[in-house]
């Protein structure tokens, strides 16, 4: 019965550690950028995109073919980075444990 009592605690505990790195994932930003950082796209750690800059000189209308491009590239750009701040946010909280590639609630 004592094992079921700490196992209990254990998973309280992770239950925080989780709710913790959430809410600081949600806090935290990154910043994906193509076309040599004329285009910018803010997001948070929970892939939230926050901001887009674009340089002025990519406004034209004969290329808003080339402009929509760099926007999905600064966007798969900064989700590429939030995926990665995600997966170290869980390392922290699961001390490093493989979960055999099952995606807990981030």
């Amino acid at each position: 019965m004592m094992n079921m009592q700490g196992l209990m605690k254990q998973a309280q505990m992770m239950q925080k550690k989780m709710e913790e790195a959430q809410e600081k994932l949600a806090q935290s930003e990154v910043i994906g950028v193509s076309g040599g950082g004329m285009v910018k796209v803010t997001m948070n750690g929970k892939m939230i995109t926050k901001k887009v800059e674009i340089d002025k000189s990519l406004i034209t209308p004969d290329e808003i073919d080339i402009l929509e491009d760099l926007i999905v590239a600064a966007c798969n750009d900064a989700q590429t980075k939030a995926e990665n701040m995600m997966s170290e946010g869980m390392k922290e909280v699961t001390g490093g444990f493989n979960f055999g590639g099952i995606k807990l609630p981030f």
